[in-house]
C-alpha cells in the first residue's frame, strides 16, 4: 500500500467496486476500502447488495420459486413427485456459496485489474496543502494511516430503517439481513413494509409454507408505479397468498413468550397480530455516519444524504459521491452508473446518467417491472396519452410456462408517437424490461417497437404486442 493514489473510492459495494474498476481502465492508480463484516466476523468487499441484498436475496426467492413449482404447478406438467419437502439447511448453504463466489470475484477482479483493496474504515479528510484530497485509513487491526489522493469517490451505501417503536432482537424481530438468515420456516411471519425489500422477503417465506402478513402504513400499494400495474400486482400477489394488509401502521412490537406481538391500526381500529418472527423493511437510509471530518466542504441534505450535482460532484473539490448516500431511487444499478460516470469525468473523459430511465424490478412471481413516466404521470404533465396493453394470457409461452398472469403496458406521447414509459407485471418482467430501456434511451417510438421483429413464442412478444394495441392494431389480443 502506497500513500497517494490518483483515485480513492470509499466504499466497496455496487457503486464503488465499479468506479474503483473503471478508474484503473482509465490508467489510474486506484484503492478502494471497504468496512463491510459479516456476522461470522469475515470481511468481503459487495456491500449489501452482495452480501446481504439482491443477490441472497435472488438465491433465496429462486430456490422458494422451485419448491413452490414443484408443489403447486409440477402436476398441471404430468410430473409426480410427492409431497416435496425443504432443507433450509442446505438452501441457505446454497445460498452462502453463491454470495462468497460472487463478493470473491470482486477481490479478483481488482487483483487483476489493478485496484489496491483496503478492507477497514474510510473517512474524507478537509484538503492537505497541497491541493490533494485526504482520507484517513483504519484498518482491521485499529492502525490509522492518512492516504492522499487526486480525487475522492464516497460510495459509502445505505443501511435499514429501524423503528424506535419495534426494537430488534436480531432473532425473532430482525432487519432485511436477518430475514436472510432464517435457519427454519416460521409458522407464522409478519413484515412491516410492503415495499420492494418486504415483498420479496414475504414471498420467499410464503412459498416455503410461512403463513406471512405484510403491514403496509400506506394507504396505496406500490405507490410510486402506475396504478394499474400496482392493482394487478397486489391481485396476483394475495392470490398467492400474501396477506397485504394497506393503511396498517404498526405502534409497537414486542416479545412476549417466544413470540412476536404487534399493534397496529387500520382502517377497522386497533388492531393486534402475534407471529413467530417480524421482519422489518420500512426503506433504507444512506450511511455517511462518521464519513466527513470537520472542513472538507462536503454538505449533507436534512437526511443525511450527501448533496451533489446532476454529476455526482460534491460541494468539495474533486470529491464525488454516488449511489445510496445521495439523491434518487437506491438502486445498485443506478449506483454503478454513477460510480462508472464519476471515474470516467475524473479521467477527463465523457460520463453522463440518463436519471429519466431508471428501472425498477421487483423479483416476486409475476415479477414486476417499469421504467419512465407512469400514465398518471404523463397526463399530470399535460401529455396527450394513448395506451397499448397486452395480457400474458394472450401469450402461448407465458401459458406453456403456466405463468399467464399479469401484462405488459406502454404509456406513449399520442402527438409524437415517443414511448414515454413501460410497465410490465408479469413472469420473467425484470429480464423485458431490458428492452424498454433501450427503446426509452434512444427515444424511441411506438412504431419503432412495432416494426421490430420479435422471436415467436417469446415473452418479449407482449412488449411488441403492447405496442402494437397503442395504436389499436394488436394481433393477438383485443384493440381497446
Amino acid at each position: 500500500m502506497t500513500d497517494r493514489y490518483d483515485v480513492i473510492v470509499i466504499g466497496g459495494g455496487p457503486g464503488g467496486y465499479p468506479a474503483a474498476i473503471r478508474a484503473a481502465q482509465n490508467k489510474l492508480s486506484v484503492a478502494c476500502i471497504d468496512d463491510w463484516q459479516n456476522h461470522d466476523g469475515s470481511r468481503a468487499f459487495g456491500g449489501t447488495c452482495l452480501n446481504a441484498g439482491c443477490i441472497p436475496s435472488k438465491a433465496l426467492l429462486e430456490s422458494s420459486e422451485l419448491f413452490h413449482r414443484a408443489a403447486h404447478e409440477f402436476k398441471a406438467h404430468g410430473i409426480a413427485v410427492g409431497s416435496p419437502s425443504i432443507d433450509v439447511t442446505a438452501m441457505q448453504k446454497r445460498k452462502a456459496g453463491i454470495v462468497k463466489g460472487m463478493t470473491g470475484g470482486i477481490a479478483s477482479l481488482f487483483k487483476s485489474g489493478g485496484v489496491v483493496g483496503l478492507q477497514g474504515r474510510g473517512r474524507l479528510l478537509a484538503a492537505g496543502g497541497q491541493g490533494d484530497c485526504q482520507v484517513e485509513f483504519t484498518g482491521a487491526d485499529g492502525a490509522k494511516q492518512t492516504l492522499s489522493a487526486g480525487s475522492v469517490i464516497l460510495a459509502s451505501g445505505s443501511v435499514p430503517v429501524e423503528l424506535k417503536s419495534v426494537p430488534q432482537d436480531g432473532k425473532r424481530i430482525v432487519d432485511s439481513w436477518g430475514a436472510l438468515e432464517f435457519d427454519a420456516v416460521p409458522a407464522r411471519l409478519g413484515v412491516i413494509g410492503a415495499g420492494v425489500i418486504g415483498l420479496e422477503l414475504g414471498s420467499v417465506w410464503q412459498r416455503l409454507g410461512a403463513k406471512v402478513t405484510v403491514l403496509e402504513a400506506a394507504e396505496d400499494f406500490l405507490a410510486l408505479a402506475d396504478r394499474q400495474l400496482a392493482a394487478e400486482a397486489l391481485k396476483q400477489l394475495r392470490k398467492q397468498g400474501l396477506d397485504i394488509k394497506l393503511g396498517a401502521k404498526v405502534s409497537a412490537a414486542a416479545i412476549d413468550n417466544g413470540e412476536v406481538s404487534v399493534r397496529f391500526a387500520d382502517g377497522q381500529g386497533e388492531q393486534s397480530a402475534k407471529f413467530d418472527r417480524l421482519v422489518v423493511a420500512v426503506g433504507r437510509r444512506p450511511f455517511t455516519k462518521d464519513l466527513l471530518a470537520e472542513g472538507t466542504g462536503v454538505q449533507l441534505d436534512q437526511r443525511a444524504f450527501i448533496v451533489v450535482d446532476d454529476h455526482c460532484r460534491t460541494g468539495a473539490p474533486n470529491v464525488y459521491a454516488v449511489g445510496d448516500c445521495v439523491r434518487g431511487p437506491m438502486l445498485a444499478h443506478k449506483a454503478k452508473d454513477e460510480g462508472v460516470m464519476a471515474a470516467e469525468l475524473i479521467a477527463g473523459r465523457y460520463g453522463h446518467v440518463n436519471y429519466e430511465v431508471i428501472p425498477s424490478v421487483i423479483y416476486t412471481a409475476p415479477e414486476i417491472a417499469w421504467v419512465g413516466r407512469s400514465e398518471a404521470e404523463a397526463r399530470a404533465a399535460g401529455v396527450n396519452v394513448k395506451v397499448g396493453q397486452f395480457p400474458f394470457v394472450a401469450s402461448g409461452r407465458a401459458r406453456a410456462m403456466e405463468a399467464s398472469g399479469g401484462f405488459a403496458k406502454i404509456v406513449a406521447d399520442a402527438d409524437s408517437d415517443r414511448v414515454l414509459g413501460v410497465h410490465i407485471v408479469g413472469p420473467m418482467a425484470g429480464e423485458l424490461i431490458g428492452e424498454a430501456c433501450l427503446a426509452l434511451e434512444y427515444h424511441a417510438s411506438c412504431e419503432d417497437l412495432q416494426r421490430t421483429m420479435h422471436a415467436h413464442p417469446t415473452l418479449s412478444e407482449a412488449v411488441h404486442e403492447a405496442a402494437l394495441n397503442a395504436d389499436k392494431r394488436a394481433i393477438d389480443t383485443l384493440n381497446r
